[in-house]
């Protein structure tokens, strides 16, 4: 696995392994001897991507540069989740973005909302422009008053190594306050910032479930579990997306000269507050 826009021994990037060994553990079947590279910059092609015989590269992060790419020749690769450009001609395994948003939508007028709001930092990252898409396409579709919140872009800088700013979040909540019909149902689309978000919300005197509630559009336990209270959350379903990528990248290797560009995505499940309190205990 090749993380582009990465620094080495970034624990937070770990995941893949461990959603791999999970998968070793419960299928025998399942064996994948896995390297774990990185490169600052789409520009640099770690070392050992041109050593070491590989069958095949998952890659993840930025886009690797056109001239890296050439010089991997004919290895047989695969893109994971969601992809940097359409432009990126490589087959791809990605969670399925436009579900998520629309769920999130769904799930806030179930919820009886009328005024809602996506607020998100990194708003040029793939990921968050087709979930707020969908999302904003869909609740106003259904009835809904849409706010749109949305932080600065970082160009240039890799998802990867994005660190959140309560500064930014402070701002992100100004704004969500300012907004009228004042908004009482949030979707935020990925959960790497709630954390400071929520305390954002908390030092403004919001108190959820009584002022706002909230949808996120991702689910990582690491991170749920230190928020000081249990949203409903989007689960992308990580387990079958690393399934399906390792899958796709042996079909890839036993069918190197099939063409076109082979994509699959992966549905989300609705994870409610009840369901994620049962899952902590």
């Amino acid at each position: 696995v090749w993380f582009v826009g990465a620094k080495a021994n970034n624990p937070s990037l770990n995941w893949f392994q461990d959603q791999l060994l999970q998968a070793d553990s419960a299928d025998p079947r399942f064996r994948v001897d896995l390297r774990v590279l990185f490169s600052n910059t789409p520009n640099e092609l770690p070392r050992n991507l041109t050593t070491e015989k590989l069958d095949g590269i998952i890659i993840q992060g930025m886009e690797p540069s056109a001239e890296c790419m050439a010089k991997l020749a004919d290895l047989p690769h695969v893109w994971f989740m969601t992809r940097r450009s359409t432009q990126f001609a490589c087959d791809y395994v990605e969670p399925n973005n436009e579900e998520n948003g629309r769920m999130a939508a769904e799930y806030l007028k179930e919820r009886g909302h009328t005024s809602v709001a996506v607020i998100s930092t990194d708003p040029e990252y793939s990921a968050v422009a087709r979930r707020v898409r969908a999302f904003t396409a869909h609740a106003e579709q259904i009835g809904l008053v849409v706010h749109s919140i949305l932080g600065k872009s970082n160009p240039g800088v890799s998802y990867l190594e994005i660190t959140p700013r309560h500064s930014e979040s402070e701002h992100l909540v100004k704004t969500f306050l300012a907004a009228k019909p004042r908004a009482t149902g949030l979707y935020i689309p990925v959960d790497h910032f709630c954390g400071a978000f929520f305390r954002a919300l908390r030092e403004a005197e919001q108190v959820p479930d009584k002022d706002f509630e909230a949808v996120l559009g991702n689910y990582n336990p690491v991170i749920y579990h230190n928020l000081d209270h249990c949203p409903a959350a989007i689960d992308i379903n990580l387990p079958t997306l690393v399934r399906k990528v390792v899958d796709h990248l042996v079909w890839r290797m036993d069918n190197p000269h099939a063409s076109g560009r082979v994509g699959i995505t992966v549905s989300p499940r609705l994870i409610t507050p009840a369901q994620a309190r049962a899952i902590a205990a």
